[in-house]
C-alpha cells in the first residue's frame, strides 16, 4: 500500500496572496507547505475548504502580553488568554514587547517575558525591547547581544512620564539600532504639549474619559513624526512608527518616504473603527474606549483608510493592551478617577482581523489581496519573518487560517477569548469569521474549540533584515566629504 504523500491537504478552497486569488490545494508535510496545485495527494488527512477562503495566518507585530506598566499594572491577558484569543481570530504569530522600565538589566526583563511565553503560548511569538533605561551598558553591552540572539527590534516612548526618551538619548538608541542591524519602532508624540492639556483640563475641572481624548492634542503626533523622523535621517536609521491616528500624522509619513527616507508605519482597528465620540459615555463608562493615541474623527478615518491604500502605512497591528473594567485595572484608583488616572489601552488580538475582513473583503474596501498584505505579509517582510511565515507559499510554515465568508457574527463581550471581560466592539455585526486555523501544520483551532496546549507556541528569532539596514545615504552634515572631514558613524 503506497504510504500518503502528505500528513494534510487543505482541498478546493481559496487561495489569496498580496497580488492573486486562485482556487487551489494546499498540502502540508509535517510544518511547512509542501505543494500547491489541483489535484493533490493522497494524505493522511484532508480538510474540505469548498466555498471558504485559504489566508496566511495574520501577523500582529504589536501587541501587549502579559505586561508590566509604568504604574505598576500588569495587563489582564497571560500569553495563554492573549494568544488563545488571537488564535481564535485568525492570527498565527505575534510580537509582543519585553517592557524594560527604569533601573531594570534589558537582559534578565529579555529572560522573564521567555519564560512567561514559554510556559504559555500557543502561536508562535518574538519580541521588541522596549528601552526606556538607555544606559551605557544598555546600549554597548546588553542591545547588541540581545540583536545577534534574535531580538530585531527595539521599541521606545516619546511620551509618559515613566518611559519617555528625550531626543538626545533617543539619538544614542538610534545609532545603536543602526549598528546592531534592528529596527527602531516608536509611539511618537509631543509629551510637553500632552502634559500642559493634561493639566489644563483637569484644573478647569474636566475629568470624565472622554476628556483624554482632548488631551493628545492631534498636533502632538504630526510634530513628534516629524521629529523623530528628523532624528532617524541625522544617522541613516529606518523607523516604523506605530499607531498612526490623525491625517496630519500620515501626511507627515508620506511626505518623509517621498523623499527616499526608510520611514514605515501602522495604524489600529480603534483609529480605523472609532472616533472620539466612543469615549463620551454616561460616568465612567468611556474608560472603556481609552487608548492612546485617542481615537480621532471621522474624516481621519477616511484619511488612514487612503493612506494603507497608498502604502504610506504598511501594517495594521492590533495594539492589544486589555485592562479590566475593575480595581484591577481600569478602575485602579478608585470607582471615579480621572482620565488621568486610568489605564490606557484596550482589547483588540481576536478582532483585528475579523473588522477588517468585514471592512476590506464583506464590503469591499481595498479587497483580499491588499487584506492579506496589511495584516499578514507585509508586517512579517518587515520584521524579517518572511518568508515563514505570512504566506501561502512553498516552503513556507503552514499557518493558515480558514475563512467562511458568508459567516455573520455579532460581537459580545461573552465571547472574546481574552481576560478583559469586554470589547470595545460589542454590539457590531461582521461577515465573514475564521472557522480552522493550522499553526505550523497543526489544527489548533476548528469547531469553535482549541486543540493545541499552552506552550507549545515557538519563539521567531530573527535581525532587523531588510527592511532595518540603512540607506547608505547620508545627510550633508554626518557625511565626511561635506562635514570637513568628521567621521560620526
Amino acid at each position: 500500500m503506497t504510504e500518503p504523500a502528505y500528513d494534510l491537504i487543505i482541498r478546493g478552497g481559496r487561495v489569496a496572496t498580496t497580488t492573486d486569488t486562485f482556487e487551489a490545494d494546499v498540502a502540508i508535510s509535517g510544518e511547512t507547505i509542501a505543494a500547491i496545485g489541483h489535484g493533490l495527494g493522497p494524505a493522511k488527512r484532508e480538510i474540505d475548504a469548498r466555498g471558504k477562503y485559504v489566508l496566511p495566518g495574520g501577523v500582529d507585530s504589536h501587541c501587549h502580553i502579559e505586561q508590566l506598566s509604568a504604574a505598576g499594572i500588569v495587563n489582564a491577558d497571560t500569553f495563554e488568554s492573549a494568544t488563545t484569543s488571537a488564535a481564535f481570530g485568525g492570527t498565527t504569530s505575534v510580537i509582543s514587547f519585553a517592557a524594560q522600565h527604569v533601573g531594570m538589566l534589558l537582559p534578565q526583563v529579555v529572560e522573564d517575558y521567555h519564560a512567561l511565553a514559554r510556559k504559555g503560548a500557543v502561536i508562535d511569538y518574538a519580541f521588541h525591547m522596549i528601552v526606556a533605561d538607555p544606559t551605557k551598558e544598555t546600549l554597548e553591552r546588553d542591545l547588541p547581544a540581545l540583536i545577534r540572539q534574535g531580538h530585531g527590534s527595539i521599541k521606545i516612548f516619546m511620551t509618559y512620564d515613566r518611559l519617555k526618551i528625550d531626543d538626545e538619548p533617543l539619538l544614542d538608541i538610534l545609532v545603536a539600532a543602526r549598528e546592531g542591524g534592528a529596527m527602531l519602532c516608536a509611539h511618537a508624540e509631543n509629551h510637553g504639549i500632552i502634559s500642559w492639556m493634561v493639566k489644563r483640563l483637569l484644573a478647569r475641572g474636566y475629568t470624565a474619559p472622554k476628556y483624554h481624548a482632548i488631551s493628545h492634542a492631534r498636533f502632538s503626533e504630526a510634530e513628534a513624526f516629524n521629529r523623530l523622523i528628523g532624528m532617524a535621517a541625522l544617522v541613516d536609521q529606518p523607523i516604523m512608527i506605530f499607531h498612526v491616528s490623525t491625517a496630519e500624522g500620515a501626511k507627515v509619513i508620506r511626505d518623509a518616504r517621498g523623499l527616499g527616507l526608510k520611514v514605515f508605519a501602522e495604524t489600529c482597528p480603534q483609529y480605523l473603527f472609532m472616533t472620539a465620540d466612543d469615549l463620551d459615555k454616561p460616568g465612567i463608562e468611556g474608560a472603556k474606549w481609552m487608548c492612546s493615541p485617542p481615537p480621532r474623527r471621522a474624516p481621519d478615518q477616511e484619511a488612514l483608510w487612503q493612506a494603507l491604500s497608498l502604502g504610506d502605512l504598511q501594517t495594521i497591528s492590533s495594539d492589544h493592551a486589555p485592562y479590566r473594567f475593575d480595581e484591577t485595572g481600569k478602575l485602579r484608583a478608585g470607582p471615579n478617577p480621572n482620565f488621568k488616572q486610568i489605564a490606557n489601552g484596550l482589547p483588540g488580538l481576536e478582532l483585528r482581523l475579523p473588522l477588517l475582513f468585514d471592512a476590506m473583503v464583506s464590503k469591499g474596501r481595498l479587497g483580499l489581496n491588499k487584506f492579506v498584505e496589511l495584516t499578514a505579509t507585509s508586517p512579517a517582510k518587515i520584521y524579517n519573518l518572511h518568508p515563514k511565515k505570512g504566506a501561502i507559499a512553498i516552503g513556507a510554515d503552514a499557518d493558515i487560517a480558514l475563512w467562511d465568508p458568508d459567516k455573520r457574527v455579532t460581537i459580545s463581550d461573552a465571547d472574546m477569548h481574552d481576560l478583559a471581560g469586554y470589547t470595545p466592539f460589542a454590539g457590531r455585526s461582521v461577515q465573514g469569521w475564521p472557522v480552522t486555523v493550522l499553526s505550523r501544520g497543526r489544527v489548533i483551532v476548528d469547531g469553535g474549540k482549541l486543540l493545541v496546549q499552552p506552550g507549545s507556541g515557538q519563539f521567531l528569532a530573527r535581525s532587523g533584515g531588510e527592511a532595518a539596514k540603512p540607506t547608505g545615504r547620508l545627510v550633508p552634515d554626518m557625511d565626511p566629504e561635506q562635514n570637513f572631514g568628521a567621521t560620526l558613524l
